[in-house]
């Protein structure tokens, strides 16, 4: 499987298989303040997916088996503290990136680099017990649903890490910056998009991390009305699609798959789609929109582009 492909399928796994923390839909956060920890006090308890997490020290050996984990630490300063990501976490290119497995984590290969705080999306192969056994604690932080799971994560990380100070500018900033670029976005618009995770096709509905933030921006969602929502990732017909004709098309498996208006025209009955005869289909980075870390503002600056292009 390809590099993005398991991106991409580790969060339909971590969305299916863990609840998020976050706060409901359209509640969105004040601008997050700093915990007790936010300069550095230990030992601190975070409240993670897998419960409550206590750290006895500020942890100067993390691992991180997640590719938005690892966003994450780099963006709060923690960076100095990792010693070891996994084979997707390939950003920052700084980040110390390894063999180590996400999707199918090996106790053993873990504690070889002598972690004293691994973060991970999900608790494959065990992984939580495993190394609470041997002392090791460990961090679940699954897929976000909802922004608000966002800012909770960095906020968690920044307590676990002693960076409680910067991680709450880090989510202030987040919040900032994607509310500017939906102020600025044209209203009332009534287009309608297609979210497309791969060529089979899978997409996304409103109920999703992603969906609300199109949602944000005015946008209608072709997907929700598929026969089967199949928790939010519906696997969609080409004949569906043709059918609803949507007015925009943002693509998520460029990467991957190599996916274009151009190929897009190439499918049966696809190329009289409007957003396509309008020019209107978006390439996205492949895994910018399948994290949910700081670069969550970059995908919003691409659906708010694609907004102002289409209402022009």
């Amino acid at each position: 499987m390809r590099p993005v492909r398991v991106a991409i399928a580790g969060v339909l796994l971590a969305i299916l298989g863990l609840a998020g923390c976050g706060r409901p839909a359209g509640n969105a956060p004040e601008t997050p303040t700093p915990s007790g920890s936010a300069a550095g006090s230990f030992p601190v308890t975070v409240q993670a997916g897998n419960g409550q997490v206590t750290i006895a020290g500020r942890p100067e050996r993390i691992v991180s088996l997640s590719p938005t984990a690892t966003e994450i630490l780099f963006a709060i300063g923690a960076g100095d503290q990792v010693v070891a990501v996994d084979e997707q976490s390939d950003y920052p290119p700084e980040a110390p990136r390894t063999s180590l497995s996400g999707f199918k984590p090996n106790v053993e290969a873990i504690i070889s680099y002598k972690p004293d705080l691994v973060v991970t999306s999900t608790d494959a192969n065990g992984v939580v017990d495993g190394l609470t056994k041997v002392g090791v604690p460990v961090l679940v932080e699954p897929a976000a649903n909802r922004l608000d799971d966002t800012y909770d994560q960095i906020m968690d990380l920044g307590a676990a890490t002693g960076n409680g100070a910067k991680a709450a500018e880090v989510a202030a900033d987040i919040k900032r910056r994607i509310g500017e670029l939906v102020a600025k976005a044209p209203k009332g618009t009534g287009l309608t998009y297609y979210h497309e995770l791969d060529n089979t096709p899978y997409s996304i509905t409103s109920n999703t991390f992603l969906g609300q933030i199109y949602a944000m921006f005015g946008l209608e969602n072709i997907a929700d009305k598929a026969p089967d929502a199949a928790g939010g990732y519906p696997r969609l017909s080409t004949e569906f699609i043709a059918e609803a004709d949507p007015d925009l098309i943002f693509l998520a498996d460029v990467k991957c798959c190599g996916e274009s208006a151009e190929t897009l025209a190439k499918r049966p009955g696809w190329a009289k789609l409007s957003a396509i005869k309008n020019k209107r289909v978006f390439q996205l980075d492949d895994d910018i929109a399948s994290r949910w870390g700081p670069r969550v503002v970059e995908f919003a600056r691409a659906v708010s582009e694609a907004v102002q292009k289409a209402a022009g």
